[in-house]
């Protein structure tokens, strides 16, 4: 084989990187990276600061998307998900939990770099995530952990700068409400799955109609706090992002409501959420 004209992966070498990709959750994963690392900049980090912060959260994110597939898999293999890589065989389980390994001991270093206490915040997260995909997910209990991996990251982003404050409380509030927004309309499209198949989280029992309404109704509160919490008046600018994310929550669980269409506008309201904190920029810390 010539070193100027390196032989192309295979097409089943191809098709099983594809499929590890995809069992990552990509789309949520780079949605939170990126808002995050958007918060850090309103929060005052530096590009270098910032893109830290990102890589951090970039890695526990992809342990958290890979080891759920991973633990799912029998689950999704018996639910008959073709959507899952791991059910079609095209990413193998092994291959998948190696990589949620290496990803969180990725993560632990690229944490620390922003130093002990903000590292500290960031794992406590991760690991309550992690803690879901174990076992909280099928108890009534699951919400506490969104709420509580997203409530971290505000944490992480302060204490990664250099003089270490606390996040205001309306920041760490707002997160844990996204969070907890977020977790009821994700569960959405697989409700009836999971109570085939033994998962029975608090959106699970509370069933698929009022998750349609109580997602983005937890988000807009979010939302709510953003516009209100900080010292000052709201703003113009303000009640326009407040008034658009609920017109996208509710045409979110209105025009597509079996579907993804409710997680989807679950992360758009977050991205005006971000927006807000922007508007508002140093107020956070």
């Amino acid at each position: 084989m010539s070193l100027l004209h390196p032989r192309a992966p295979s097409p089943s070498a191809t098709r099983r990187i594809t499929a590890l990709l995809r069992s990552c959750h990509p789309e949520p994963a780079l949605a939170v990276t990126a808002l995050v690392t958007a918060l850090a900049v309103a929060a005052g980090h530096g590009a270098a600061g910032a893109a830290v912060v990102g890589a951090a959260v970039l890695a526990g994110q992809l342990s958290i998307g890979w080891s759920n597939d991973a633990l799912d898999a029998r689950r999704d293999t018996a639910a008959g998900r073709r959507d899952k890589p791991l059910t079609t065989g095209d990413a193998p389980v092994r291959a998948v939990a190696t990589a949620a390994g290496v990803a969180l001991a990725a993560c632990v270093p690229l944490s620390l770099l922003s130093g002990v206490p903000a590292a500290t915040a960031h794992l406590l997260g991760v690991f309550a995530a992690l803690g879901y995909n174990l076992w909280f997910k099928r108890t009534v209990l699951s919400p506490l952990t969104y709420a509580w991996s997203f409530g971290t990251l505000p944490v992480f982003v302060t204490l990664a700068l250099p003089s270490r404050p606390w996040p205001a409380w309306w920041a760490v509030t707002a997160a844990a409400l996204l969070g907890v927004g977020a977790h009821l309309v994700n569960v959405l499209p697989d409700i009836a799955d999971d109570l085939a198949t033994g998962v029975r989280g608090l959106p699970q029992r509370l069933g698929g109609a009022a998750c349609r309404w109580l997602g983005p109704l937890v988000m807009l509160t979010a939302m709510g706090v953003l516009a209100v919490g900080p010292a000052g008046p709201v703003g113009v600018i303000g009640w326009v992002l407040t008034i658009l994310a609920a017109v996208v929550a509710i045409g979110g669980s209105v025009g597509d409501p079996h579907g993804r269409g409710p997680f989807r506008a679950a992360m758009a309201v977050a991205a005006l959420a971000v927006l807000l904190l922007l508007v508002h920029g140093p107020a956070i810390t």
